[in-house]
C-alpha cells in the first residue's frame, strides 16, 4: 500500500475526526500531510494535529499578529 493511499484511508477513518461529524479536528500520526482537505473538502483545508509540525505551525500563527503590531510600533 502506498503512502496515498494510507493517508487517504486514515482520512476517511471517522476514529480519525472528533468533534461534530467532520467539522472537528483531525488526528492521525499515520497521515504525512500536514495540511489536509476538511470533512467537507469543499469547505478547505484543516491542520493534521497528529503531524509533528503541527505545534511549530500553532505558534508561527499565534506570533505573527504580535510581531506586526511590534513592527508597526517600531516604525512610528
Amino acid at each position: 500500500m502506498k503512502q496515498d493511499d494510507i493517508n487517504e484511508a486514515e482520512w476517511r477513518n471517522p476514529a480519525n475526526w472528533s468533534g461534530p461529524g467532520r467539522f472537528g479536528i483531525y488526528a492521525s500520526k499515520r497521515d504525512t500531510r500536514l495540511w489536509v482537505p476538511k470533512g467537507m473538502p469543499a469547505m478547505g483545508f484543516t491542520i493534521n494535529c497528529a503531524h509533528p509540525a503541527t505545534t511549530k505551525v500553532i505558534v508561527a500563527v499565534a506570533l505573527l499578529p504580535l510581531f506586526l503590531l511590534l513592527a508597526q510600533r517600531l516604525a512610528s
